[in-house]
């Protein structure tokens, strides 16, 4: 598989000394869904600001076989699509089209395509009924999905995730898990939720004091290292029993 995203010996340290991030190796393939494990506080952030040239430290990042620099920011962006743990963040235009239709907008498009590209992701996501309706009067998981859409209009190669079932109830975030399978992106997805990461991927890389301390099959690292979702979400480690 061709490799979507390369990180090598990526290095980070805030403008008062303390490390965020010691060496960071990393590759996503195309096709790959990849859950993001580790306490809060272990870099993970820190890590997908890099991806997004956000933050600029030390070591080499391509994506899409480009440097992550300031003159390649705009095919970065255009290649990585981001869905906010708050679907609020995400969403601001009067109407769900509108919204949907921003970043195709933005890119330069013609109108057809524009109008393709958002019927598209409106399909994909159950919500072309919703088309005229205001963001501000859809429920939480509505919400998630347009910003989805949105994301999908933009026709990003990679998408990240970041606990994207925050809010949902049940019914909800089934609904998002089923359509995020149906997605041929490939995933990068930050999240305490281990039901959804075990839904989702196969393959988890877990952060631990600014570094990957493991790369592998999602349940071998579970295991390893006794991961478990603490009953106030914040993913602390427990002692395996």
């Amino acid at each position: 598989m061709d490799s979507l995203i390369q990180v090598r010996d990526l290095r980070y340290a805030y403008p008062d000394g303390t490390a965020a991030l010691n060496g960071v190796n990393f590759s996503l393939a195309s096709g790959e869904t990849v859950a993001v494990l580790g306490a809060n506080g272990s870099g993970k952030t820190t890590f997908l600001l890099h991806l997004l040239g956000l933050v600029e430290g030390e070591g080499a990042i391509e994506v899409c076989g480009k440097p992550v620099a300031k003159e390649n920011l705009s095919f970065i962006r255009q290649k990585i699509g981001v869905l906010f743990q708050d679907s609020d963040d995400q969403l601001f235009m009067p109407t769900v089209e509108e919204d949907v239709a921003f970043g195709p907008l933005n890119m330069g498009l013609d109108a057809g395509e524009v109008e393709r590209r958002v019927s598209h992701s409106l399909d994909l996501v159950g919500m072309r009924e919703r088309a005229p309706r205001a963001p501000y009067h859809l429920s939480a998981g509505e919400k998630r999905r347009v910003a989805l859409a949105g994301v999908l209009a933009m026709e990003p190669e990679i998408i990240v995730l970041d606990e994207p079932a925050t809010f949902l109830d049940p019914p909800s975030r089934s609904a998002l898990i089923s359509i995020l399978r149906s997605v041929a992106q490939a995933k990068i997805i930050v999240t305490h939720d281990l039901e959804l990461a075990r839904a989702l991927a196969t393959r988890a890389v877990f952060f631990e004091k600014g570094k990957i301390a493991a790369d592998g099959d999602l349940e071998d690292i579970i295991g390893r290292f006794a991961w478990e979702t603490s009953s106030n979400g914040d993913g602390r480690t427990t002692p395996a029993t």
